[in-house]
């Protein structure tokens, strides 16, 4: 899961600090160890629960981080080498209005969106990891979800389920 978290975490907060913030999450989960729950179907909910604990202590950082995001368009984790001129200005400006949207969302909204959409967490797995029902998940979620799409300008009647699918709510 190291690859995985890595990359949710430099998403979170840029590469300056993805290495330690990972290295901090699995040496936690040594220590912990013998907290854990081998009833779980996976570890990787907890895991990501660590991360999302260190990633909270890091969060000016990560809402200056995602401003500079919205203001510049350069996303740490794109390969913009490999792209098109044409298709990075695109995506740049695009880029820069999701990432001012992301970074206007409360915390705890923020964090269950990206669990979601970076992580591709389902709804038990958020709960798990943040340790709050599925239920204030799926509220947080819906929130974040009409919070951004009147941020960037769609309908917010638009309502889409876990699988992607859109209709008007």
């Amino acid at each position: 899961h190291a690859a995985e978290i890595h990359r949710y975490v430099m998403r979170r907060l840029g590469d300056s600090h993805a290495d330690d913030i990972t290295a901090q999450t699995f040496l936690i989960a040594f220590r912990t160890r013998a907290r854990y729950d081998v009833a779980r179907a996976s570890a990787r909910p907890w895991l990501y629960g660590i991360a999302g604990n260190l990633i909270g202590s890091h969060r000016r950082s990560e809402v200056r981080a995602l401003r500079a995001l919205a203001r510049t368009g350069v996303d740490p984790v794109a390969e913009s080498w490999s792209e098109r001129a044409d298709e990075r200005v695109t995506a740049e400006a695009s880029q820069r209005a999701l990432a001012g949207a992301i970074a206007a969302l409360p915390g705890k909204d923020r964090h269950v969106l990206l669990l979601v959409a970076w992580a591709d967490f389902t709804y038990q797995e958020c709960a798990d990891a943040l340790g709050v029902p599925v239920g204030t998940v799926r509220s947080r979620l819906s929130r974040a979800r009409r919070k951004m799409r009147t941020a960037l300008g769609a309908d917010p009647t638009l309502v889409s389920d876990h699988n992607g699918a859109v209709t008007h709510g």
